[in-house]
């Protein structure tokens, strides 16, 4: 029996969304970080329209801290408080669910009153409580694969985090290490994390990465975005996550893995088509 058949597939409940292996698929999506409360606002609000327009479910993406930069002197954001007070005006006047990264066990209670889905980051897989104090919140969690790791250890993971009771749990690719300052996306990956069961979302835009590829920054390729993302689709995933801006050379972060605004719905539409016949 293949991959795609072989195992339940789960469901994670996210408000009014539920994403599953199986059903069509939702897209997370935002700037990488918080850029200013106007911009927030204006970026959630154009890429909904255009997700929208794709029928296409969204829960908006950005970080209030990105505590994981190359040097010290990268954008790191607005801060736990700012950033969550703009997040929730995401979602009181676009109606959308959010979701953003905790990076500490002491912005797990901050950021759960906030965030419909809180997302570890993929430096911190394999800490142990640390992933137990974000699964025991009891909010829906994406836990991003480390680029160290291999897919099959990542069930080791998902069942440190069902053992707090907790079965909202999601696992992502993001690429692994290939050598120095590089990333490769392996689809093998994909199809073997389908084997726990859980919700799996690609991360198309990290995946495209260059760690530390600027010397002080972080570079990457976002020619591959599409292709990769219809690869990962193919597989039959739950959701797509991408760092969408609406001027990737101006981003104050990852803006060269980001996806331009001016092509998300080009992107999404092809996606849409590609879902539509693998889970017919």
């Amino acid at each position: 029996m293949s991959p795609m058949q072989s195992v339940k597939q789960s469901t994670a409940s996210v408000g009014r969304l539920s994403i599953s292996n199986d059903l069509p698929f939702v897209l997370l999506a935002g700037p990488c970080v918080i850029e200013g409360e106007d911009f927030t606002l204006k970026t959630a609000a154009s890429i909904a329209s255009i997700a929208k327009s794709c029928d296409v479910p969204l829960v908006f993406k950005s970080s209030f801290d990105k505590a994981n930069r190359t040097s010290k002197d990268g954008f790191r954001g607005p801060g736990l408080d700012e950033g969550l007070r703009i997040l929730q005006r995401v979602k009181d006047e676009l109606g959308l669910a959010v979701v953003t990264d905790v990076h500490e066990t002491y912005q797990v209670k901050a950021v759960a009153e906030v965030a419909d889905i809180l997302q570890t980051p993929a430096f911190l897989c394999r800490q142990t409580d640390f992933i137990e104090a974000v699964a025991s919140a009891g909010k829906p969690v994406n836990i991003k694969k480390g680029q160290f790791l291999a897919p099959w250890d990542m069930k080791h993971v998902l069942e440190k985090a069902q053992a707090t009771g907790n079965e909202n749990i999601m696992l992502c690719e993001r690429g692994a290490s290939f050598g120095y300052n590089n990333l490769v996306s392996d689809m093998r990956s994909l199809l073997v994390m389908r084997e726990f069961g859980a919700p799996l979302i690609y991360d198309a835009t990290h995946s495209v990465q260059q760690p530390g590829g600027l010397g002080g920054a972080t570079g990457g390729n976002r020619e591959y975005v599409p292709g990769l993302s219809r690869a990962a689709v193919a597989t039959g995933v739950a959701a797509v996550f991408m760092e969408v801006h609406p001027n990737p050379d101006q981003a104050k972060s990852d803006g060269p893995n980001s996806l331009a605004l001016s092509d998300l719905k080009d992107v999404l539409t092809r996606l849409k088509q590609i879902d539509d016949i693998v889970k017919a």
